[in-house]
């Protein structure tokens, strides 16, 4: 395994490791807690791997002192957590604040800062408050300000010492996976248009929150928000291939774009999604209106509404053009995008079976960025190498993999001139990793899930760099 060089990244490079409420913290239905579209989700049979839930996980909420021993062990700048919305708000609105969820947060964030680390602070990762599922979720009008004023709580209650935020994490699984292909909660299948109402107030809520912050906390507190996207890099299948060309594009403009471009470009989606949308309604006989929704000019515009550029990436892709394929003649998001990511067969897989490893499509996406988007820093808040069957502690691939993707990183920064400022692995901790549960590994620290302990055990990887 080569040595990473680490005088390529700034002196004040943040080395972080990332995690999210419902993956590690567990006490589901403990001190006041309401629950969540993932609790509801997981209690149903047959959504998630073997049955497995969240109900217990790593216990992080019982046992975080463990979480910020292996913190301590790593030597890590930063911290990356999500709050559990319903731990703070039961029913996910200001009415009714649970005390002991604002305390653990207090505690977690008041431990950090005493062992010197950096917490950046999540307010949505995936587990909206079922009170909230049950009003119409993200699909319900009134969502945007009733998240705002979630947010608004948490930058009064937390921001004198937070300075990070990340108001949401990855819009485009949240509105792709739990509104299109309903493989991730709240479990809906509506192909072609809850995805778009989903992602649509996904933006409407960031940018009442960022404004909310920017006006009313930014001068007193100083900190920085933005929003997580994720995105593979993405190359043509055939690069000789005008379709595959195009395809391409769509592809990406329908990930990343969809996000980034409102945000950091124009205040809108991208033409090309626009256009693909209206033409398919078109020539699918649609006719109940814009499936892609127009931002209102009476409530404040997203561009501009991210103060860093939030990059989760694990993978990249090789596109193929899907435009006049045949299966694509009923309502869906993919029948709109016209495009179909596959695997380079040459990659190696990491793991789970989507996650081929690229690193240098890390150096690519970061460069893309840079030269489309933002000159702003990035911020990569999640990468990572999963892990199944029996367990590696001395787990030589995935530390291979970051020693080979923090080069890559370090080349982004200085060859292509691309202004990173941090890099937060997923994960501290091996966790429930959503529909595949306990099955897939990805943590820094090895949990034993099969005793009550839950003893943590550093993997060889874990001092990534």
């Amino acid at each position: 395994m080569s040595a990473l060089d680490v005088t390529v990244f700034p002196k004040d490079f943040a080395w972080g490791a990332a995690t999210a409420a419902y993956q590690i913290e567990g006490g589901w239905n403990m001190d006041g807690r309401g629950p969540s579209v993932w609790d509801t989700f997981c209690h149903v049979k047959g959504r998630v791997f073997e049955d497995h839930n969240g109900d217990v996980a790593c216990n992080s909420y019982q046992l975080w002192k463990e979480d910020l021993k292996c913190i301590q062990q790593l030597g890590l700048t930063h911290y990356r957590l999500s709050i559990s919305w319903s731990r703070l708000l039961p029913d996910g609105t200001t009415n009714h604040v649970n005390p002991k969820g604002v305390a653990y947060y207090n505690e977690v964030i008041d431990d950090l800062i005493a062992c010197d680390v950096t917490p950046m602070i999540t307010l949505y990762h995936m587990d909206l408050p079922q009170a909230l599922q049950d009003l119409g979720g993200w699909n319900s009008g009134d969502i945007a300000d009733i998240f705002e004023s979630y947010a608004r709580f948490c930058f009064k209650t937390f921001g004198d010492r937070v300075k990070l935020w990340i108001t949401l994490n990855e819009p485009y699984v949240c509105a792709k996976l739990g509104h299109e292909d309903g493989t991730f909660a709240p479990g809906i299948k509506d192909p072609g248009i809850s995805v778009y109402l989903t992602g649509h107030n996904m933006l409407r809520a960031h940018t009442k929150a960022w404004h909310t912050y920017n006006a009313h906390f930014r001068p007193l507190q100083g900190g920085q928000v933005s929003l997580a996207l994720n995105s593979d890099w993405a190359e043509p299948l055939n690069p000789d291939c005008p379709k595959d060309a195009e395809a391409t594009e769509r592809y990406k403009d329908f990930t990343l774009g969809w996000f980034a471009c409102p945000v950091f470009c124009t205040g809108d989606y991208p033409e090309s999604m626009r256009f693909r949308i209206e033409n398919r309604n078109l020539d699918l006989g649609y006719k109940q209106g814009s499936r892609l929704p127009h931002f209102s000019k009476e409530e404040p515009t997203p561009l501009g509404t991210a103060d860093f550029f939030a990059l989760n990436y694990y993978t990249s892709r090789k596109v193929k053009d899907l435009s006049s394929a045949g299966k694509n003649n009923e309502l869906s998001f993919v029948g709109d995008q016209g495009a179909e990511g596959v695997v380079d067969p040459s990659w190696p897989i990491s793991g789970v079976h989507w996650l081929a490893v690229v690193p240098d499509g890390l150096r690519k996406l970061l460069k893309c960025i840079k030269d489309t988007y933002s000159s702003l820093p990035i911020y990569i808040t999640e990468n990572g190498f999963s892990q199944m069957g029996p367990v590696q502690i001395e787990d030589a691939d995935r530390s291979q993999f970051y020693q080979d993707t923090l080069q890559e990183v370090g080349k982004a920064i200085s060859q292509d001139g691309v202004n990173v400022k941090a890099y937060f692995a997923w994960s501290l901790l091996d966790n429930f990793e959503w529909n595949d549960g306990f099955n897939v590994r990805f943590g820094l620290f090895h949990v034993d899930f099969s005793t009550p302990e839950l003893k943590r055990t550093i993997y060889r990887s874990g001092p990534y760099r």
